[in-house]
């Protein structure tokens, strides 16, 4: 990741001058232990199969990864020319750690793995990504999920 301070004036006073919502309360949830809930995976790294539509600039929607998707067709369109993806060819766990999540639900860590998991592209302005966050979470909860990891990238 590259630091603020790095990038070119442009951006960085861009991202400087971004607005970022502030809410008046925080919503919390008391869900059932760990070892007992249902987690899906939500990505920021632009992730989809190799057949999806490729993320575009600013995209605020999302791609579904199934669960059980060959990994060696995930493939990543994040658009961006300070992210360096060599990380996530190397090992997709980088950014979408599905087999650390079987781990744990193999160790009964965590009850179980969603069917379907979650990427969005990120830098995406906030704003824009609610209304589209909001059908997600009425999709999770049809998933009867109850914890979602994201992987900020």
């Amino acid at each position: 990741m590259v630091r603020l301070s790095e990038l070119p004036a442009q951006f960085r006073e861009g991202y400087l001058a971004m607005e970022v919502p502030s809410f008046a309360d925080t919503p919390w949830a008391v869900g059932p232990p760990l070892a007992e809930r249902r987690v899906c995976i939500v990505s920021t790294a632009g992730l989809h199969g190799r057949g999806d539509r490729p993320f575009e600039g600013y995209a605020s929607d999302y791609r579904i990864i199934p669960g059980d998707a060959d990994m060696d067709d995930l493939v990543m369109s994040h658009l961006s020319t300070n992210f360096d993806r060599t990380g996530f060819y190397q090992d997709v766990n980088v950014a979408f750690p599905i087999d650390r999540l079987r781990e744990l639900r193999d160790e009964g860590r965590i009850g179980s793995i969603a069917d379907r998991h979650f990427s969005f592209m990120g830098a995406t302005p906030p704003a824009a990504m609610e209304p589209v966050v909001r059908d997600l979470a009425g999709i999770l909860k049809s998933d009867a999920v109850d914890a979602a990891l994201l992987v900020p990238v």
